[in-house]
């Protein structure tokens, strides 16, 4: 794989992965669900006008870099919009809110109506959640010392299992807990079936890795451990992503009065939301 073909690889899932973080709420939202049951089609039509004109202005003034021609940002756009349509696609496929037994017109209305919100999200993503070089650099020029990095590093290992599980369980629960009290999660939980469940999971484990090794997101590593170290980072992050999720629902009164099957289904269900807020969302709130 090139060099331009990785990096535009990373770009995409940092995109969809503030696609999400942004977004997630509203995917789980029963009356968006119904919005693109209902919408006429002119009024889906309008919301796509109206979300690639945003993305055109916001391509233009904040997300480009500089220099960028007009038929550059038409093109990402264009390209933000697709990524969209079909990361919500499969989004609402996994959750179960669409399937191929519906009618045409009523699965578009939930991908178009989602997706608009998606989009932005990608956009914003691709350009402000990536690493800060120049800080990097500025910090490499300062750290001269080999006796001073040696000692800034040997601090960093000691304090990274407990900062890592602090702001791991601060990020899950700031995510999880839009969605957590809502009814939606019980319904998601309540028509899916095992196969559902189990993809459920691996996007989860899938989003956390992505985030944390694979997409250069912002303040992530630019030097990747080993692939043990990274699976045993990947479990724990869920795990405690799973933990938080069990209280929460136990918090909103949503593990009393159901059946064992139906309380994993809806920690599961908000797993997905809780470990992107374990991973994206504690390196965006940690220093």
């Amino acid at each position: 794989m090139t060099e331009s073909n990785s990096k535009t690889l990373k770009e995409y899932g940092r995109g969809i992965i503030g696609g999400l973080l942004f977004s997630l709420p509203l995917i789980y939202t029963m009356e968006v669900w119904w919005t693109g049951f209902i919408a006429p089609p002119e009024y889906l039509l309008s919301c796509i006008v109206g979300s690639y004109l945003l993305l055109l202005g916001y391509n233009r003034y904040a997300g480009m870099k500089e220099g960028s021609s007009f038929a550059e940002i038409c093109w990402d756009s264009v390209e933000e919009i697709g990524l969209a349509f079909i990361v919500s696609f499969l989004f609402l496929l996994l959750i179960n809110r669409i399937d191929f037994g519906m009618s045409l017109n009523e699965i578009a209305g939930k991908v178009i109506v989602e997706s608009m919100i998606v989009a932005i999200g990608i956009s914003v993503g691709t350009a402000q959640l990536g690493g800060n070089n120049g800080e990097e650099e500025k910090n490499g020029k300062e750290e001269k010392s080999p006796a001073v990095s040696k000692k800034r590093e040997d601090k960093k290992n000691s304090s990274s299992f407990p900062k890592r599980t602090i702001l791991a369980v601060c990020g899950s629960v700031l995510v999880a807990s839009a969605v957590a009290p809502t009814e939606e999660i019980l319904m998601i939980a309540a028509s899916s079936n095992n196969i559902h469940l189990l993809l459920m999971v691996f996007i989860s484990l899938l989003i956390t890795g992505v985030t944390l090794y694979y997409s250069d997101f912002k303040k992530t590593s630019k030097t990747k451990p080993a692939t043990r170290v990274m699976l045993q980072q990947i479990t724990v992050d869920y795990s405690i992503t799973l933990l938080v999720c069990f209280l929460l629902l136990w918090f909103f009164g949503r593990v009393r009065d159901y059946n064992y099957s139906l309380i994993v289904a809806q920690i599961v269900v908000l797993g997905i939301p809780g470990a992107l807020g374990a991973s994206a969302g504690r390196l965006l709130i940690g220093k």
